[in-house]
C-alpha cells in the first residue's frame, strides 16, 4: 500500500539520505508513489542524487525520472552514456515516455542516444526510435506502442493466449483492438465480452466495428478534443494506410492539456517562452523582457497621445483627473472580451458560429456593460458636483471605449487563430498595451468636441 507523502517524512528521509542512512531512506522511499519520490530528490543538494538512483529498482527508477523537472532530469542524465541511459532507463518506460526523454536531451545527446538505438538495439527499441519521427503536439508524439491486439479471425481462446503475452508490456488494458491481416483497425472488444464469449467463438462474429480512433498526423488538440467528448480513457491511433499504430491513454492528454494551459496563461500573462520559478534569473528575465518593452512602447505612445492635446488639457485640466479610469477600462473591457473568445475557441463552441454572429453577441454585451458603467459615471460627477461638460465628456467617452475595445477584444484573437498564431496572445499585455492607446485617443477626441457645447 502506498504511503502519503507528508512535510515531515519528506524532511526526515531527506535527512537520512544526507547523513548517510540511505537504507532507512531506500525502505521509506519504495512505499511512495513516484510522484512523491520525484519531489524528495527536487528538494535535496544534487550530489545525494545520484545516491537515491542507485537504490531504486529499474522499473521505479524510470518512472521517478520521468516525474522530475526537466532541467532537473536533463542535468542528472548528462553524466550517463547513451547505453548507461537505456539500461537504466529507456527499457523500463513506455515507449512514449522514452520517446519524450530522448525529445528532451540535448540536440548532441540526442543524436548520440539516437544513433546508439539504431546501431545498438535495434529491434529492442524499434517502437521507441518509431515515435521519434512525430512532432510532440501530434498524435503520434501522444502515443504509446504497448496495446493489446488481435486478429479478426481468431477465436476467443487465440485471443486470451495472445492477451497473456501482450499483457507484461501494457500497463493497463482498456480494450483489445481487432485488425485484419493487413494490421488494418477494424473494431475494439471489451474485456467483459471476451470473458463470457465462448471459447471457440470467433471473433468476427462479436467484435464492435464502430471504433473512434484519430490519425498519427492529427493535432493533439483534436485528440484531446475527441476523448474530452466521449470520456474516452484510451484511444487507437492509425497510420495514413489506416493500420493500427498505437493508442493514446488520458494520462498523456491530460499532461498535454496542463502544459498547454501553463503556456496560454504565461502567454496571456506576458511570458514570451515557457519558464518556471526554479529557472535561472536571466531566463526569467529574458521571458519577461520582450513584453515590458512592449508596455514602454505603449507608454511612450500614450505619453506622445497625450502630448497631442496638451494644450486641451491646459484649457480643462480637469480632464487629466480621468486619463486613467479611461484608460483601465477600456484595458479591462478588452480582455475580458478577448479571454471570452479565447476561452469558446479552445473548447470549438464558436466553429460553428460566423464571424458576424460572434461580434455581434459582443457588441450586444458592450452595449449593456458600457451604458451602465457611463449612466454610473455621470451619475457620480452629478453628485461630486463635476461640471456638467467634464461628466457627460468621461461618460460618453467611457460609453464609446468600452464597445470599442470590446469589439477589438474579441476580433483580434479571431484574426490571430485564423492566422494560426496562439490567440491567447491576444488576452495579454499586447490587447491592453492597445486598448490603452484606443481609449486616450476616443477620450481626448470625444472631449475636444463635448467641450465646444454649452450646458
Amino acid at each position: 500500500m502506498s504511503t502519503e507523502l507528508t512535510k515531515e517524512l519528506s524532511k526526515e528521509i531527506i535527512a537520512w539520505i544526507e547523513s548517510g542512512q540511505t537504507d532507512k531512506a531506500v525502505e521509506a522511499i519504495s512505499d511512495l508513489h513516484p510522484y512523491d519520490i520525484a519531489e524528495i530528490v527536487s528538494a535535496l543538494e544534487e550530489e545525494y542524487i545520484p545516491t537515491v538512483f542507485e537504490n531504486l529498482q529499474d522499473d521505479l527508477s524510470a518512472e521517478v525520472l520521468s516525474e522530475l523537472d526537466e532541467d532537473l532530469r536533463l542535468k542528472f542524465i548528462a553524466a550517463f552514456s547513451p547505453r548507461q541511459i537505456y539500461q537504466r532507463f529507456l527499457r523500463a518506460m513506455d515507449s512514449d515516455d522514452a520517446a519524450d526523454l530522448i525529445n528532451d536531451l540535448p540536440q548532441n545527446q540526442k543524436k548520440s542516444v539516437t544513433d546508439f538505438l539504431r546501431e545498438e538495439i535495434k529491434s529492442e527499441a524499434a517502437d521507441i526510435i518509431s515515435l521519434l519521427k512525430y512532432d510532440e503536439d501530434t498524435a503520434g508524439g501522444l502515443m504509446a506502442k504497448e496495446l493489446v491486439r488481435v486478429n479478426v479471425n481468431w477465436t476467443v481462446n487465440e485471443c486470451i493466449d495472445e492477451i497473456r503475452k501482450q499483457a507484461d508490456e501494457v500497463e493497463s488494458v482498456y480494450a483489445v483492438y481487432v485488425v485484419d491481416d493487413l494490421g488494418k483497425l477494424v473494431g475494439l472488444v471489451p474485456l467483459s465480452k471476451l470473458i463470457i464469449s465462448k471459447s471457440n467463438a470467433r471473433i468476427s462474429q462479436f467484435y464492435d466495428p464502430k471504433v473512434v480512433y484519430v490519425s498519427d498526423t492529427d493535432s493533439a488538440q483534436t485528440v484531446a478534443e475527441i476523448m474530452g467528448r466521449y470520456n474516452f480513457v484510451a484511444m487507437p491511433v492509425v497510420d495514413f494506410l489506416g493500420r493500427l499504430v498505437g493508442r493514446i491513454t488520458i494520462d498523456d492528454v491530460v499532461d498535454f492539456m496542463r502544459e498547454e494551459a501553463e503556456e496560454d496563461y504565461q502567454l496571456a500573462s506576458g511570458l514570451s517562452e515557457n519558464v518556471e520559478y526554479s529557472d535561472t534569473v536571466w531566463v526569467l528575465s529574458r521571458a519577461r523582457l520582450p513584453w515590458l518593452f512592449l508596455g514602454l512602447l505603449g507608454g511612450i505612445a500614450s505619453s506622445k497621445v497625450i502630448g497631442l492635446y496638451e494644450d486641451d488639457i491646459q484649457v480643462y485640466p480637469e480632464m487629466a483627473l480621468f486619463i486613467p479610469l479611461i484608460a483601465a477600462m477600456g484595458g479591462n473591457a478588452g480582455v475580458q472580451s478577448s479571454a471570452i473568445v479565447v476561452q469558446s475557441l479552445a473548447s470549438k463552441n464558436l466553429l460553428e458560429t460566423s464571424l458576424l454572429a460572434k461580434l455581434g453577441k459582443e457588441l450586444r454585451v458592450a452595449l449593456i456593460n458600457a451604458m451602465l458603467c457611463a449612466m454610473a459615471l455621470l451619475s457620480y460627477g452629478m453628485v461630486a458636483n463635476d461640471s456638467m461638460s467634464l461628466s457627460v465628456t468621461i461618460s460618453i467617452a467611457l460609453f464609446s471605449v468600452i464597445i470599442i475595445a470590446s469589439i477589438l477584444g474579441a476580433l483580434i484573437p479571431l484574426i490571430l487563430n485564423g492566422l494560426k498564431i496562439d490567440p491567447a496572445l491576444a488576452t495579454g499585455p499586447f490587447i491592453t498595451t492597445t486598448n490603452d492607446l484606443m481609449g486616450l485617443g476616443i477620450y481626448f477626441f470625444i472631449g475636444r468636441l463635448m467641450y465646444g457645447i454649452t450646458f
